[in-house]
Formats: C-alpha cells, sequence, structure tokens
C-alpha cells in the first residue's frame, strides 16, 4: 500500500486520455467571426428600404418601405460577414405585369431596363445596371439585387428571365425560408450553422457553386448522420461528412424545395475543391482526436482561412 492506501495497481490502470479539446472553442469561434456585425446590419437595412422607398414612390405614388421580400441569403438568415449582397424581389402592381407582357421583344429585358431607369435618376452617383434576372444596385458597402416581380395566381411570385428571348420565371423565395426553417429546426440549429461554414469555403477557396445548392446539399446530409444534429463537439466530423455527401452527388441533381417544379442541376465544376477539402479535412480529424492543436488548425484553415482559428486556447 502507498501513502494513499491504494494498491499499486490501481494507480497503474490510467484513464483513456481526453480527445478532441478543440473542436468546440474553434468552430464556436469559426461561427462567432462569420456573424454579420451590427454596424454592417444597420447599413444594409438603410441602403434596402432607400431603395424600396425610391420603387414604390415610382409605382405606387407613396414614399413607404412595402411591397417586397426579401430572398437568399439575407432572408435566408445565412449571409456572412463580410455580406456582399442583399436578394431584394420588390413587388410591382399587376398593371405593369399587364403593360410590359403586351410588349414585343424580350419584355422581360425590358422591364428591368426601366426599373434600372427608375433608381438611377435617385441614385445617379451608384453604378446601376442589369445582369440576367435582377438590377444591381452597387452601393459601396453593399449591393442590393433587385427582383421585379409580381404577386402569382397561384402561390409565389413571377419574375424575369431574360435568357433566350426572355421568359416570365414563378418562384416562392418565402416557401423557400420555410422549409429551411422545418430542416433547421429539427436539425437544433445546424442547417443554418453549416450553410454558413460552406460559404466561407465556397469564399475562400472561390468555388463555383451556388450558395443555394450548398443549402441543399446539408440539408440532404444532415439527417442521414447519427451526429447531424449534436453540437460543436462534432462539428469536426459533420463537416467531413457533408463533403462527402457532397462529393458522391456531383453531377446529380434535387428538384427545387417549396412546391415549384423545377429541376436544378447541381454540375462538377466544384467537385475537384471539395475533394482537396475533404483529403484536409481527414487530417485535421485525426489531429484533432490527439489534440494536436496546431497541425489541425493549419488544415483548417487550408479550408476555411483565418476565420477558423489556427490555435484555440
Amino acid at each position: 500500500m502507498n501513502s494513499l492506501g491504494l494498491a499499486p495497481s490501481l494507480i497503474s490502470n490510467s484513464a483513456e486520455p481526453l480527445r478532441w479539446l478543440y473542436v468546440s472553442r474553434r468552430f464556436k469561434a469559426l461561427q462567432a467571426n462569420l456573424a454579420l456585425q451590427a454596424a454592417t446590419i444597420d447599413d444594409a437595412n438603410t441602403k434596402a428600404r432607400g431603395v424600396i422607398k425610391t420603387l414604390n414612390r415610382n409605382f405606387r405614388g407613396e414614399s413607404i418601405v412595402g411591397h417586397y421580400v426579401v430572398a437568399g441569403s439575407w432572408g435566408k438568415n445565412t449571409a456572412i460577414h463580410p455580406p456582399t449582397d442583399i436578394d431584394l424581389c420588390f413587388i410591382l402592381p399587376v398593371e405593369v405585369y399587364h403593360r410590359f407582357n403586351a410588349y414585343s421583344g424580350n419584355k422581360q429585358s425590358q422591364l428591368l431596363n426601366h426599373v434600372k431607369d427608375v433608381l438611377t435618376t435617385t441614385y445617379s452617383q451608384t453604378a446601376i445596371r442589369q445582369d440576367g434576372q435582377v438590377v444591381v444596385v452597387g452601393f459601396n458597402s453593399i449591393t442590393i439585387e433587385v427582383v421585379p416581380s409580381f404577386i402569382a395566381a397561384d402561390r409565389g411570385l413571377i419574375t424575369c428571365d431574360t435568357n433566350n428571348g426572355g421568359r416570365w420565371k414563378q418562384v416562392d423565395p418565402l416557401a423557400e425560408i420555410g422549409v429551411l426553417d422545418q430542416s433547421d429546426n429539427s436539425l437544433r440549429g445546424n442547417h443554418r450553422k453549416l450553410v454558413r461554414i460552406f460559404k466561407q469555403w465556397k469564399r475562400h477557396c472561390n468555388v463555383p457553386i451556388k450558395s443555394f445548392h450548398l443549402e441543399q446539399l446539408i440539408g440532404e446530409a444532415l439527417p442521414r448522420m447519427t451526429w447531424g444534429s449534436h453540437d460543436e463537439f462534432w462539428f469536426d466530423w459533420v463537416v467531413r461528412d457533408v463533403f462527402a455527401h457532397m462529393i458522391a452527388r456531383a453531377g446529380g441533381g434535387f428538384s427545387m424545395p417549396g412546391g415549384i417544379n423545377e429541376w436544378i442541376d447541381l454540375g462538377d465544376a466544384w467537385k475537384s475543391k471539395a475533394e482537396s477539402a475533404h483529403q484536409c479535412m481527414l487530417k485535421a480529424c485525426e489531429y484533432e482526436r490527439e489534440n494536436l492543436n496546431l497541425l489541425a488548425g493549419s488544415e483548417w484553415q487550408k479550408i476555411f482561412g483565418t476565420v477558423i482559428p489556427e490555435m484555440v486556447i
């Protein structure tokens, strides 16, 4: 017996060492660094309200903040710092639809040009241009992408598609937000967390994939994992397995969520960068398991840049 009254054999049977000591702190720090800042939010909202008032003043004769839907990352609460744009569906009076629908030629392009001219009158010192389905208002701090829209007879909105001679296109941004809400609630908030994290990969590695595609793939992958709704302690494995799912889905597609009958092709131009990232995170996961703080952080930074800390304490 020793001075503590314990047999030597009991002292030698040491407990299994603690592992994965840094994962939670690393991924919580990443999320904090990606969060939008209050000043940025205020500035973006001020500019969006100004655009909305300008359009309402021209098309309805009243300077109000109304008749719009915020779509995209801003509407879905998946934007990351620093934000690049706000997708703003401005709902025009129905008589504007009938007027432009009676025109010959690419009526959708003509409508976009008209909205561009209206905005240029107010924002004469700001670069404003038509780009496909939107009018881009290029403020210095953030871009407002205005989507001229009409309320559809059955559901959602009718928007402009100027490609191939022009057509009217049905979308339902509020239904998309509802689908994301439902998924996020069932996954304890992880769907939105992972969308923000993967958007940082897209930005840092210049990945040619749409954020909406990332959102869909993450929503597919998380429910298939045992740990898909677990907290940040599991995020090294969660991120790893989402990438594995993405790679397997390259070249495939999916039906537009929210009830809109449209097939979306995922493409595969992004696959090689996803494979490279996956190889880095396989190493990172092993380093995290062994608490090799700096080595793990170095691998994560190859994927997400310096917004994820190389060292955590």
